[in-house]
């Protein structure tokens, strides 16, 4: 079975389900960058047949926008890409690393916040730059903050989060499989 193709089989009757493989992407406000990368990542997944085992969020490393929905800008790129828009900003909080395989933060700003946060070298090791997931992208590896630029900035994004989910999928798959194994 080819890597494009390769999906992780339904369970044998009798056998246990495996957990689901839980994602989050974190960026400051949770309105932008994190909304962005996970409605992306989400189609992603879906279009890979994994949406059964894998599940995406996001959030923010601060507050400010809790309760609020995402940008209006980040909004109107997902809506012109044909990517869900649905969204409700909130805050990381550490005790979610427990239920987490993988936190995805979208600079190094947030990389060194999350992983302040996490109690243990496990936790922290599950702190990952969303860029470094993409070949191409070489040492810059932070998707820069569109929030006080205009709608390039925002295309800019979307573009920078479209070619890094292709790795991110590639290593989800690698470890969903490896579950399964």
């Amino acid at each position: 079975m080819s890597r494009a193709s390769a999906h992780v089989p339904p369970p044998t009757p009798g056998t246990p389900v495996p957990k689901a493989f839980a994602i989050c992407f974190v960026c400051t406000g949770n309105i932008c960058r994190s909304p962005m990368a996970a409605s992306v990542f989400r189609a992603r997944v879906r279009d890979a047949g994994l949406d059964d085992i894998v599940v995406v969020d996001s959030a923010g490393t601060d507050g400010w926008h809790e309760g609020d929905g995402a940008d209006p800008r980040t909004v109107a790129v997902l809506d012109s890409a044909g990517f869900e828009t649905e969204h409700v900003a909130r805050q990381f909080q550490a005790d979610w690393f427990a239920r987490l395989d993988l936190v995805i933060a979208l600079d190094r700003g947030h990389q060194r916040s999350l992983r302040r946060l996490a109690s243990t070298p496990e936790d922290a090791d599950k702190v990952r730059l969303l860029r470094s997931y993409d070949v191409s992208a070489g040492d810059d590896l932070d998707v820069p903050d569109p929030y006080y630029g205009d709608a390039e900035g925002f295309d800019e994004c979307l573009t920078m989060v479209e070619a890094a989910s292709e790795g991110l999928l590639e290593a989800v798959r690698d470890a969903v499989e490896g579950r399964a194994a």
